[in-house]
């Protein structure tokens, strides 16, 4: 029976994650599919950038959900009281929903804020570090890809120092490399000088951000 539950959490974190919070939003507030404009990436950064008037309201929203999506299995996780194993596989497993939604073709987004309500829900302290740490970078840079690189490169850090767990420091170990991978491109605008800035209009062609 715990096995049929653990299962179901897995299960269950991998489908609330292929929600795309900002497809919806973006349907429902009748703007452009962030899948065909600005970046292409279905996340907050890029309904920002499509989102015209309404850009800061669907933004917020679409911050909100990605997040929500990371943190509810989690806390549903934590109220079951399951193991660390199980803990760590239902937080990869809403990212992984995040990045490969079944319900969109399996074309997400780059999953940044999805991590962080994991980490949120995982144990807010982490999450907290985690926020200030994209914060900071985000205040001086003004980029937002590098925000999320450093403060997801110092992520598993942040897990190994308020829950020294092998199972969850795998987990976030994991969720750093896929978000790496899943920001290539902008690691190569990075390095060439041409990634946008927070509040662009524009963005490099075929840079997801």
């Amino acid at each position: 029976m715990l096995i049929l539950i653990d299962i179901a959490l897995v299960i269950g974190a991998y489908v609330l994650g292929s929600i795309s919070s900002a497809i919806l939003v973006c349907r429902l507030m009748r703007l452009p599919d962030p899948r065909t404009l600005g970046s292409n990436n279905p996340g907050a950064t890029n309904v920002l950038r499509i989102g015209g008037a309404k850009a800061k309201t669907a933004a917020a929203i679409t911050l909100f959900g990605d997040s929500a999506k990371g943190l509810l299995p989690m806390l549903v996780a934590h109220a079951l009281d399951v193991g660390p194993w199980t803990l760590a596989a239902v937080g990869l497993a809403a990212f992984i929903g995040h990045l490969y939604p079944v319900f969109f073709g399996f074309r997400g987004g780059k999953g940044v804020a999805t991590a962080l309500g994991v980490q949120f829900g995982l144990a807010w302290p982490i999450g907290a570090c985690v926020a200030a740490v994209w914060l900071f970078v985000a205040k001086v840079l003004k980029i937002s890809s590098a925000s999320a690189l450093v403060s997801m490169a110092l992520a598993p850090v942040f897990v190994w120092l308020f829950w020294p767990e092998l199972a969850l420091f795998y987990m976030q170990l994991a969720i750093t490399l896929l978000l790496f991978y899943r920001h290539r491109s902008n690691i190569r605008n990075l390095l060439s000088g041409r990634e946008g800035k927070i509040g662009d209009g524009d963005v490099p062609p075929s840079t997801p951000s």
